[in-house]
């Protein structure tokens, strides 16, 4: 508890794309992911309270104190990339996590 209220907890999360370029920035407390694999509506993922969320290219950085709302909000993120029934081995695109800083 502590540590949240002295560090924030973070998340850094990658946009990984082959073919059709993914747009993704936030707007009205959501994160929105355009052309994922040339989709034409935007996947949507909301951003729970008190977590931060900040968009650099393709860089996705989400922090707060609250290491559960951070760690929800970054699944949600994650989960907001699935292929359906496509192989994974040959469909790489997706949102990931690649760092979790403590």
């Amino acid at each position: 508890m502590v540590e949240g209220l002295q560090n924030d907890h973070v998340y850094h999360l990658k946009g990984v794309y082959a073919h059709f370029p993914m747009t993704i920035k936030t707007q009205n407390n959501q994160l929105v992911v355009e052309n994922f694999m040339g989709e034409r509506n935007p996947r949507k993922a909301d951003i729970m309270e008190g977590v931060d969320v900040s968009v650099d290219g393709e860089e996705i950085t989400v922090s707060g104190s609250d290491k559960e709302n951070v760690a929800q909000t970054a699944a949600r993120i994650e989960q907001l990339s699935e292929k359906g029934n496509r192989d994974p081995r040959t469909f790489q695109d997706g949102i990931y996590i690649t760092e979790v800083e403590e």
